[in-house]
């Protein structure tokens, strides 16, 4: 039987003996001695080589072998060799992505390791911020591994490596030492300002200190976590300050000029100006993100929602929300962010929409009339529907348990200081084919792999413990998101191709749900079984925007079956024709995601805007289907000749006829132009099926 070695790349390649006893004479002949065949045998014969055994681990044996041997000035040559060699190899490896970096069609196509649509320029500021991630991802992994050999022993501590490498799991954001991403509470903002996390403002006064200081500590907040940063408590707080400036009965006389500057603007105007100066400052990007703008994301409420998540809700000086206030300050919130999308690129904040549900109709009836309208104009959003308020979403993650009778989503349990601290994938589609390959159930393998990402997980949540009791995660300590309602995510990828490899058809159908339930229900069992009071699990369907891509090329390099380009991030088939849109709400809908409490994203591609009539009746379907999360998505046209941008899937420019056009749409979680996307994701969203209804 031919045995395969894993390569510093993650490459496999057929063991070669003749390449070890090669460096063997040679760290020999350095030091003025020569090696015989018999002294090589000695040495090997100290040496276990197995199949899927890394290049690090055989020459670590080597070093072991020859001090065994009391050759210790071999030895000594052999790994200043190694060291020389590692230097050497790192200098070339760096000058090669340099070079392939500058030549790349785009930043996200130029990235090695998490190439991302949000980093839209490809200049110094993006590759100084490239160059490091392999160091970091060294680091991590030891880190990690230190952790699970103290916890767990060097055999589980080396079997995590073996399937990192091997490609059956993925670490997500390896190339950041941050936890992954938060909902953020706002209040020790409010109180203290930015103080308590290393910052130099004060608590918010006043309208405008309100709308500057939270710029300055999205920033803040955002660069201390690899992730998203959602803010659900925003248009709460900002509308607490206009009541202050302006009387809680603002929105009724918001015509009435209120500047007394030449410009005589009227309430409105001010009001729609600070939106101007929040969303445009965020939507730049920063060095502290590799030149990338925050993922900031934002919630709106129905009523009955709102009382729920913040009827006891108390500001500093003692007043409550006001809802009626707050109720037109979404609204024109919302409207304005959908018209000024017309006038320039602005990818967040990404919205939510959180409705409750009530007999199979929204409960707020103004809120779902709302909601319809606005996806009939053209918006952008994500709806989050429930039929209770014990949770609220705030970003295109998803689910979380957070009590044994309720559901939470990953940016927002409770409303807010939640999240994610960490996610680690399953390559389904690999470890279900590999099974088969040898004639074993795959539930046996699933069930070791997840037994072992759940422990590997445990060992990084004692990490970040350890960082936590050292003052190095001010966010936590300060107040603004709270340890214990953060999760440890365990993401799923490849689960439709997995169910195409064993012949399962990709509908709504007993053999497909029943796979779904067995795969995602043993993940949810391991989840209840290591949970503790201060430590909880979920399970996502991952975005997989970098390595859906990933997953699918190391898999058909490796001879497994592969049907397309980009491993699916739904539960549906992207470039399916014969699924119309009751069947894709159907597929995301509570028989699917029962197990999957981190959640997953319904996207609803379509070739043009419905009618506000059409999308209230999807409403229903959705709370019918029970489908939580979702969202429509209709290609914008953006005109490279003069700039205009189209709420509509054009063929040519409305305003100066020009061919020369670009596509603004869903690379997973927010809107990116298609040309941003790297070429792999290119290729992916041109096969996309966009429903014609």
């Amino acid at each position: 039987m031919e045995t395969f070695i894993i390569k510093r790349d993650g490459k496999r390649e057929l063991f070669s003996l003749e390449k070890i006893k090669s460096a063997i004479r040679k760290a020999f002949l350095s030091v003025g001695s020569f090696a015989t065949d018999e002294v090589i045998t000695h040495i090997l014969c100290r040496v276990n080589i197995t199949n899927g055994i890394t290049v690090e681990d055989i020459q670590n044996q080597v070093e072991i072998a020859l001090m065994s041997e009391r050759y210790y000035a071999v030895a000594k040559a052999y790994m200043l060799y190694r060291q020389q060699h590692l230097e050497d190899r790192e200098v070339r490896d760096k000058l090669k992505f340099l070079m392939d970096y500058c030549d790349a069609k785009n930043a996200a196509s130029g990235s090695k390791y998490d190439a991302n649509a949000n980093v839209e320029n490809k200049n110094l500021a993006t590759l100084i911020g490239e160059l490091p991630k392999s160091n970091f991802i060294r680091l991590n992994r030891r880190l990690l591994t230190d952790r699970i050999k103290d916890m767990y022993g060097k055999e589980l501590a080396d079997r995590y490596i073996e399937l990192l490498n091997t490609h059956y799991i993925y670490k997500n954001d390896e190339t950041s030492l941050a936890n992954y991403c938060a909902s953020i509470t706002m209040y020790p903002w409010l109180i203290s300002g930015t103080a308590s996390i290393g910052g130099n403002s004060k608590a918010p006064t006043n309208l405008k200190s309100f709308c500057g200081g939270f710029i300055n500590m999205v920033f803040m907040v955002s660069s201390m976590l690899s992730g998203a940063c959602a803010t659900p408590e925003f248009l709460m707080y900002m509308n607490y300050f206009i009541g202050l400036e302006f009387g809680d009965d603002y929105y009724l006389e918001t015509e009435k000029i209120v500047d007394l500057s030449k410009k005589q603007r009227t309430l409105d105007k001010v009001i729609t100006d600070y939106f101007e100066q929040i969303v445009y400052s965020i939507n730049q990007p920063t060095g502290a993100r590799n030149f990338q703008a925050v993922f900031w994301n934002i919630s709106y409420y129905d009523r009955f929602y709102f009382e729920s998540l913040f009827g006891e809700f108390y500001f500093p000086n003692g007043s409550q929300p006001h809802w009626n206030s707050l109720n037109w300050l979404q609204k024109r919130f919302m409207k304005w962010f959908n018209q000024e999308r017309t006038k320039t690129i602005l990818t967040f904040p990404v919205e939510t929409m959180a409705l409750l549900s009530d007999n199979g109709e929204p409960k707020d009836k103004e809120y779902g009339d709302f909601t319809a309208e606005m996806y009939a104009e053209g918006h952008s959003f994500f709806t989050y529907m429930s039929d209770n308020a014990d949770s609220l979403s705030s970003c295109c993650r998803l689910r979380n348990e957070i009590t044994d009778n309720g559901f939470s989503y990953t940016l927002g349990a409770g409303g807010v200081s939640t999240g994610s601290k960490s996610v680690l994938t399953i390559n389904l589609n690999r470890c279900i084919q590999d099974s088969a390959r040898k004639g074993a159930h795959y539930l046996f393998f699933l069930e070791e792999v997840v037994d072992l990402v759940h422990k590997v997980q445990i060992a990084y949540n004692e990490n970040l413990k350890y960082m936590l009791q050292k003052g190095m995660l001010p966010l936590f300590d300060a107040g603004y998101i709270n340890m214990s309602r953060q999760y440890l995510t365990i993401g799923v990828n490849g689960l439709v191709e997995a169910a195409e490899s064993l012949g399962i058809e990709i509908s709504d159908n007993t053999q497909y749900s029943d796979f779904v339930q067995e795969v995602l229900g043993l993940i949810e069992a391991y989840n209840k079984k290591y949970r503790t009071q201060d430590m909880m699990f979920n399970c996502e369907m991952i975005p997989a925007e970098n390595v859906g891509v990933k997953h699918a090329k190391w898999d058909e390099r490796d001879g497994f079956k592969v049907n397309r380009d980009c491993y699916n991030s739904y539960f549906y088939i992207v470039e399916d024709e014969s699924l119309n849109i009751i069947d894709k709400f159907r597929l995301h809908g509570r028989k699917y995601i029962e197990h999957l409490t981190g959640g997953s994203a319904l996207h609803l591609n379509l070739d043009e805007h419905l009618s506000a009539e059409q999308y209230k009746q999807l409403l229903k379907v959705a709370i019918h289907e029970g489908c939580n999360y979702f969202t429509f998505n209709i290609p914008n046209t953006v005109c490279n000749s003069c700039a205009n941008i189209s709420k509509h899937n054009l063929k040519a420019c409305p305003v100066c006829g020009s061919n020369n056009l670009d596509y603004l749409t869903r690379v997973i979680g927010y809107m990116k132009r298609v040309s941003n996307f790297s070429q792999s994701r290119q290729v992916e969203a041109s096969k996309r099926f966009y429903a014609k209804v």
